[in-house]
């Protein structure tokens, strides 16, 4: 090894590989993480000062949307089906005449 090469510090001490990097570097990735992981569940509903009732109430809000869905999905079947069915049932009829 050339003399004009330094060897870095080690990163062997105990408090870095609890860690997984340096002191600093972690923490700011915890608050940066930590910043984001908040905007996300406020998105969502979340309280930090009442955590229980805001998990209830993401809970009622994912039970009443799911059944909100069903009620949207079944209009848009039958909104589709007056149009499709009779349509289906009309080129069904046409082609049954008709010899293989």
């Amino acid at each position: 090894m050339p003399d004009d090469v330094k060897e870095l510090p080690a990163r062997d001490d105990n408090l870095s590989r609890f860690l997984g990097g340096s002191p600093l570097a972690v923490l700011l990735r915890l608050i940066l993480l930590s910043i984001l992981v908040g905007v996300v569940l406020a998105a969502i509903g979340f309280d930090p000062w009442n955590i229980v009732q805001s998990i209830r109430r993401l809970f009622e809000w994912i039970w009443n949307l799911g059944f909100d869905a069903i009620n949207g999905l079944w209009r848009y079947f039958l909104l589709g089906a007056v149009i499709v069915i009779p349509v289906w049932l009309i080129s069904r009829l046409f082609n049954s005449n008709r010899p293989r």
